[in-house]
């Protein structure tokens, strides 16, 4: 389970994420939703603890990220696609991962053919294509099998085939129990992948709901999203209020 509660992150004047809370659950796939900007990227970066919070707390499982002893093993994560070096081939990058969380080597070559890339783990990974970085940086995430992910705008970068293979693979993690919070801009995929959704704008939570809910306050789904995104201010939508 991830939950954030009532965290907050300004830079300067700006105000990047606004006493923030949410929960996700597990055995589902949960849409972290909003427009460019409207810090979604910024809210992942306190739940992973890369920034520290002004105010509020995120969890894991109970815990800060920072406290976890293994945490390839509990959390993966995907939150930039460029995150290795570009020298180095795509299997010692995992290699090396794996050394860090007393991961065994040989799931390096496991992941590598989860995601499509068995044939090319011995290429440098500076010369992939946007597409086989994201594949590349799931590896990294599925590495040490965990039980929670974290994937800030995965489907970048995605031909439709890849789009549909991480759906399918998203869809069968989640129904083993796992925790899966992916982010992205984009309703009609996310309506496509998640059950559940958390809409925020400008730092603020719009709505903490279904897909369903969410597409019968108006004539789409898509026409809904930006009716909810497109004022500061409006008022939170809960899916268990509704319900």
């Amino acid at each position: 389970m991830i939950e954030a509660d009532g965290i907050t992150k300004r830079y300067g004047r700006t105000v990047a994420v606004a006493d923030l809370s949410f929960t996700v659950q597990p055995g589902q796939i949960t849409g972290f939703l909003g427009r460019n900007g409207s810090g979604k990227s910024t809210a992942l970066r306190l739940i992973m603890g890369l920034d520290r919070p002004d105010s509020g707390r995120a969890t894991i499982g109970g815990r800060p990220y920072r406290e976890l002893r293994w945490p390839l093993r509990e959390v993966g994560a995907l939150l930039d696609t460029r995150a290795f070096h570009p020298g180095r081939s795509a299997r010692n990058h995992l290699i090396a991962l794996a050394a860090g969380n007393d991961i065994p080597r040989r799931r390096v070559d496991d992941v590598l053919g989860i995601v499509g890339l068995a044939g090319a783990g011995r290429r440098r990974a500076g010369k992939f294509s946007l597409g086989m970085m994201q594949r590349l940086g799931l590896a990294a995430a599925l590495l040490g099998d965990p039980g929670v992910l974290l994937l800030d705008e995965p489907l970048n970068g995605l031909d439709p085939e890849g789009i549909r293979w991480l759906r399918d693979l998203l869809r069968s993690m989640a129904a083993q129990g796992r925790t899966i919070l992916i982010s992205s801009h984009l309703i009609s995929e996310m309506a496509l992948t998640a059950q559940h959704l958390v809409v925020i704008g400008h730092g603020r939570l719009l709505a903490d709901t279904t897909v369903g809910e969410l597409a019968s306050r108006a004539d789409s789904l898509e026409d809904a999203f930006l009716s909810l995104t497109a004022v500061p201010g409006n008022e939170v939508v809960s899916g268990r209020s509704m319900s």
